[in-house]
């Protein structure tokens, strides 16, 4: 409603000054009519050529009646110009499509190699010495745009021998993005150092920091980490565009079954739930999803997190400072006597903070945590390495769960492709008799995904729950394939097994599943 509203707005707007309106969702915009003018011009007056017709440059515009926009394309394209009325966020959207930062780096690159003296470090002391228009801030300024606009999770910025290379992380694959001239690398890091409240001075050890950006309208934050190498000092950024708060307990694409167990699980006032898997595999996510659908206005909710990525209304989140003598361990002791109900725990990583946790479980509290460990069952041998007594883990622990991220198809281009049962019986995929489920889909590549085939990620779970037997064959010590076997036999579907039925669903392809899980 909120959407056709904005098109009516848009489309009386046109009319008004008498021009026509295009819908830009259905429209064939031509490339070369859009390389005809720069993206500059075309981000700066919010516009877009999308074709030509007689000898004519049509150009759509969120605001058809801006003579000065006009003048400037038409001193840019050389052409007279034939305006048409379009609704602002399908031209935002298209111009982020249609307009990448690439060609304006391109550009920028050039100039600053035809500068001979490299860009020396005491010239990016001070924020307020730094002019919007320099060149090395908007360099800095391209790059995190695009990456936020190409929904990157981390920007890699590695000095080289001869140059400083760019990498994104989209979907969980690193691409390379853009090179810059050896002779700006001092400058880009001071930038990104100052702009992360990190000492510039200090080139010799990692530090970490904390950036917010404003794009689009939308305040974002980027947690900054910087490392020596022998070329100069690394820097990557992660994006923390993922308010988890705005997601529902349903967005993690849970299986019925295993939705159904986590949620008997998450739902009770007391026990322990583990998120387990790689780095880079959602656990933050999940977590703070579950504190979403857990936190009330009557229950008080506690964290401690190294660092804090996503802030979240109404629940006390602790920063671990060890300078300071505040670690997970400290913390917990504190928090315990802060009167929480739930208390979630960014990672389990030491005897200490594990025997805290399972002591604070045992005593009333909802614990939430993760724990690096390749599956669910490897969860319990875990927590029991770390010399926590057996059978203060079977009492304590109450759900784990495993899980991945995978690539998701893109919508607007994958295709069926048909195969035979031998097919999936050599990739150990059970084949359903099903004649219809022998269908599956693949990638193809188009604009919408940058031609990748993809576009997003999915999760992949393990649900583990901790029944009687369980708990008996953990007091036993038992090893984590005698554990897996039953919860395997009491109904809990594997990682694979849960891969191969979202690409059933057509959410993901065979070869995602493959990559991400044994």
């Amino acid at each position: 409603m909120v959407a056709n509203s904005r098109v009516l707005a848009a489309r009386a707007l046109a009319e008004g000054v008498g021009l026509p309106f295009v819908e830009l969702v259905d429209y064939p915009i031509d490339r070369g009519a859009v390389s005809l003018v720069s993206p500059a011009i075309c981000r700066r007056h919010e516009l877009l050529p999308i074709g030509l017709h007689n000898g004519r440059l049509i150009v759509a515009m969120a605001d058809p009646a801006n003579v000065v926009a006009i003048d400037d394309v038409r001193s840019a394209a050389r052409m007279s110009i034939e305006a048409v009325g379009v609704e602002r966020a399908d031209l935002l959207a298209a111009i982020d499509r249609f307009l990448r930062a690439d060609d304006e780096l391109s550009d920028l690159t050039s100039e600053l190699l035809e500068k001979s003296a490299p860009v020396e470090v005491q010239d990016f002391t001070f924020t307020e010495g730094l002019e919007d228009d320099a060149p090395i801030v908007r360099f800095v300024n391209l790059l995190v745009s695009q990456a936020i606009q190409d929904h990157a999770s981390d920007i890699h910025i590695e000095p080289a021998e001869d140059a400083v290379r760019v990498r994104y992380r989209i979907d969980g694959v690193l691409h390379e993005m853009q090179s810059a001239p050896k002779s700006i690398q001092s400058g880009v890091i001071s930038r990104l150092k100052i702009m992360s409240d990190i000492d510039i001075a200090e080139r010799r050890k990692p530090q970490d920091g904390r950036m917010s950006v404003n794009y689009g309208g939308r305040k974002i934050d980027l947690r900054v980490a910087t490392l020596p190498t022998v070329w100069g000092e690394k820097i990557v950024m992660r994006i923390l565009d993922n308010p988890s708060s705005n997601l529902d307990i349903r967005d993690l694409a849970l299986l019925d079954r295993n939705f159904e167990a986590y949620k008997s699980s998450y739902s009770k006032p007391y026990g322990m739930i583990l998120i387990t898997g790689p780095t880079g595999s959602g656990k933050s996510t999940t977590l703070y999803t579950t504190l979403g659908a857990v936190a009330r206005p009557e229950i008080n909710v506690i964290t401690v997190e190294d660092p804090v990525e996503y802030r979240m209304k109404g629940i006390n989140q602790v920063q671990v400072n060890p300078k300071a003598g505040l670690t997970f361990a400290s913390a917990l002791r504190s928090i315990l006597r802060s009167d929480p109900d739930v208390v979630l725990i960014g990672e389990i990583r030491d005897h200490e903070t594990a025997q805290i946790a399972v002591e604070a479980s045992l005593t009333g509290h909802l614990v939430l945590s993760t724990l690096h460990t390749n599956d669910a069952p490897s969860a319990i041998t875990r927590l029991t390495e770390m010399d926590i007594e057996p059978f203060l883990v079977g009492s304590a622990l109450d759900c784990v769960v495993a899980q991945r991220l995978a690539r998701r198809l893109c919508n607007h281009c994958k295709k069926a492709v048909e195969h035979d049962a031998e097919y999936f019986e050599n990739l150990r995929f059970s084949f359903d008799a099903d004649q219809r489920l022998s269908i599956i889909y693949q990638p193809a590549g188009c604009a919408n995904c940058s031609n990748t085939g993809y576009r997003g990620r999915i999760a992949i779970h393990e649900v583990m729950m901790v029944t009687e037997e369980i708990e008996r064959l953990t007091v036993a010590r038992s090893s984590s394939a005698e554990i897996g076997r039953m919860a395997r036999q009491q109904g809990m579907i594997t990682l694979r097994e849960d891969g191969w039925e979202k690409v059933k669903m057509g959410l993901t392809s065979v070869e995602e599943i493959l990559r991400v899980v044994a």
